[in-house]
C-alpha cells in the first residue's frame, strides 16, 4: 500500500509517490490577522517564494502542530510589535491525499537559509504536475517534524475543510527567549 517517493537525480522525476493511509489530519497555520481568512490560499507564497516554492508558485504552508506553527512564525519574524495581530487557522486533510517526500530525497542544503533553489524546485515540481494536493515535507526548523505545502489550484482541494480563524496570543517568554522583546 506505501510506495516509495523517489526524485531521479538526472532528470528531478518523480518515480513512484508515497501516501499516508486514509485518516484526516489537521494542520495549523499562524498568519496575519489581515490575511486569516484566506490562510489557505497560497497568495503569500505566490508573491514571495518560500522554502518549497518560487515567487509566482502559489503553495500554502501549514504545520503539524500548532507549536511548530508558532515556531514558523518566529523565525521568521522581524519585528515583536506585530505578535497581537496574529490568528491561527487549521485545515482537515484526508490522509489518502497526501504525498510524501522523503527525506532521503532532499540535497544536502535543504535546511540553508535562504532556501536554495533546489527545494523550490521540488516543490514548484509537484505543483506544476499536479500529483497530489498535500505535500509532507520536513521542517528546517525541527527537521525531526513536518510540514505541509498545500495546493489550492489542485482540483481535490475543496476536500480540505477549513477552520475559521481564531485569535493566537504568543506566549511574552518566547520573545524573551528570542531577544525580540
Amino acid at each position: 500500500m506505501w510506495a516509495r517517493l523517489r526524485l531521479s537525480a538526472s532528470s528531478d522525476d518523480w518515480n513512484t509517490a508515497s501516501r499516508h493511509k486514509s485518516a484526516m489530519i489537521t494542520v495549523w497555520r499562524i498568519a496575519k490577522t489581515r490575511y486569516a481568512a484566506g490562510a489557505f490560499d497560497g497568495e503569500g507564497a505566490r508573491l514571495n517564494g518560500g522554502r518549497w516554492n518560487s515567487v509566482g508558485i502559489r503553495v500554502a504552508y501549514a504545520s503539524e502542530s500548532v507549536a511548530l506553527a508558532t515556531l514558523e512564525v518566529l523565525v521568521g519574524l522581524q519585528r515583536s510589535d506585530v505578535l497581537g495581530s496574529y490568528s491561527i487557522v487549521s485545515a482537515q486533510l484526508d490522509g489518502a491525499g497526501i504525498e510524501t517526500l522523503p527525506r532521503d530525497s532532499l540535497p544536502g542544503n535543504w535546511r540553508s537559509y535562504p532556501p536554495p533553489p533546489e527545494t523550490q524546485a521540488i516543490g514548484d515540481q509537484w505543483v506544476l504536475q499536479g500529483r497530489s494536493v498535500v505535500l509532507k515535507v520536513p521542517s528546517a526548523i525541527v527537521d525531526s517534524e513536518s510540514n505541509y505545502l498545500l495546493n489550492p489550484a489542485h482540483s481535490d482541494f475543496e476536500s480540505v475543510t477549513i477552520s475559521s480563524p481564531a485569535a493566537y496570543t504568543f506566549d511574552s517568554r518566547l520573545l524573551g527567549a528570542l531577544g525580540k522583546s
